[in-house]
């Protein structure tokens, strides 16, 4: 059963939440990671993206940049900004953005529940990102972003949650994106930790080079610590854990850079060769089984039907549109690879899709129904991993509102 415990890390003052907290490092690229924290010593992407305070060459995987991070963090905490809490609690996470709203619970999850698949995982990760935040983990003795966790709702556990978000929060705000982030501590944590006890298995919905990278150096500190004994906080990681019936997945479109030698006449009639084509359709499919394609300034509606027997991945529509059409018409063979197909998360709507290939910087979009938690869930369940870009949650989880340390 899954391990839940409270953690004593670091948080900032309520009044500097707003400023302290930050997006997830791995949804900016540096020049907007260095616009978002610019004028705001306090931004944990001082921590997070340490090479925004270094000259613009500089290596983001360099030593440097990880000694900046260490120093950052260390700033924070003399300064004021973030303060040690006086007692081991867990936090409730809310987040509301365009009317939608999920509560999860935030505390620190073990290791061990990670590597013997009690947390299930449905991502490969890349060993570059996973050897960053490895690193950065590592040299920070702490995790300063959440792993984004989902499991199936217990009611027992909905009713605690709702007892205690009915009081006053300690930290309320909006953030500039309209996001608005809420927390209650915790009171009295053991009957949280005794309820997650009863939960036979989580997921990770976000993060997994975070978990990944989180589980490496909890065995690199076991490994060089002769005195170990498993009660260490290095055995555990920081996470967000939310129901599944409270998850919103967007979409994760694609845009393929040219038709691979293919005229716009014969790539048409390839693609009525392999799907049922409408000659209009809505920029978003309505259904799975449905991708609009935006092509020729106007979006035209495939019907995807998988192969009879298919199993649980091969039945995505990603998957489908990838062996029938990414693939063999496109040249696609490996979209973790190629830099002939970019993916656009569904937060950024179907004109961007629209847009890119007006501005001629792909010649075909295509926009995806998303994939349901339950999906996510019964692949990681069968030990098989979900396509790349394939998941897209949204809001996003802040950085910096808890850290844990070790």
């Amino acid at each position: 059963m899954l391990r839940v415990r409270a953690f004593q890390g670091l948080s900032p003052k309520p009044e500097l939440a707003p400023a302290v907290a930050c997006v997830p490092y791995d949804v900016v690229s540096r020049d907007e990671a260095a616009a978002l924290a610019g004028g705001n010593p306090h931004s944990l992407m001082h921590v997070d993206r340490a090479e925004i305070d270094l000259p613009p060459e500089t290596d983001p995987y360099s030593g440097i940049v990880y000694d900046t991070a260490k120093g950052n963090l260390a700033r924070l905490v003399s300064t004021g900004a973030l303060v040690r809490e006086p007692a081991p609690g867990i936090f409730l996470y809310r987040q509301e953005m365009n009317g939608h709203a999920q509560t999860g619970v935030a505390a620190v999850c073990h290791i061990d529940d990670y590597e013997n698949d009690v947390i299930r995982k449905h991502e490969k990760t890349r060993k570059d990102k996973e050897d960053d935040r490895t690193r950065l983990i590592g040299t920070l003795g702490a995790d300063t972003g959440p792993v984004f966790l989902t499991y199936r709702a217990r009611p027992e556990i909905d009713a605690m949650i709702a007892a205690r978000t009915e009081l006053l929060p300690d930290v309320d705000f909006v953030a500039p994106d309209g996001i608005r982030h809420t927390l209650w501590r915790m009171r009295e944590s053991g009957p949280l930790e005794e309820a997650f006890a009863r939960v036979p298995l989580a997921y990770v919905a976000d993060g997994h080079h975070r978990s990944a990278s989180a589980a490496r150096v909890g065995r690199e500190r076991r490994a060089a610590n002769p005195h170990h004994t498993g009660n260490e906080d290095y055995n555990w990681f920081l996470c967000v854990l939310f129901p599944d019936d409270q998850l919103r997945i967007l979409p994760y479109n694609r845009v393929v850079a040219d038709l691979n030698g293919h005229s716009p006449e014969g790539f048409l009639a390839r693609v009525r060769e392999i799907f049922e084509v409408s000659e209009s359709a809505p920029a978003g499919p309505l259904a799975p089984g449905r991708v609009s394609m935006y092509f020729g300034g106007r979006w035209l509606g495939l019907t995807l039907r998988p192969d009879p027997g298919a199993g649980p991945v091969s039945r995505l529509d990603v998957s489908v549109l990838q062996d029938r059409l990414l693939d063999p018409v496109l040249g696609i063979d490996d979209p973790r690879t190629s830099k002939r197909i970019d993916f656009v998360g569904g937060i950024r709507g179907t004109a961007e899709l629209e847009a890119r290939v007006a501005g001629g910087h792909a010649a075909v979009a295509f926009s995806m129904f998303p994939v349901t938690v339950e999906q996510l869930m019964n692949i990681a369940d069968a030990g098989e991993i979900m396509p790349p870009k394939s998941t897209w949650f949204e809001p996003k989880l802040r950085s910096g509102l808890f850290i844990h340390t070790f």
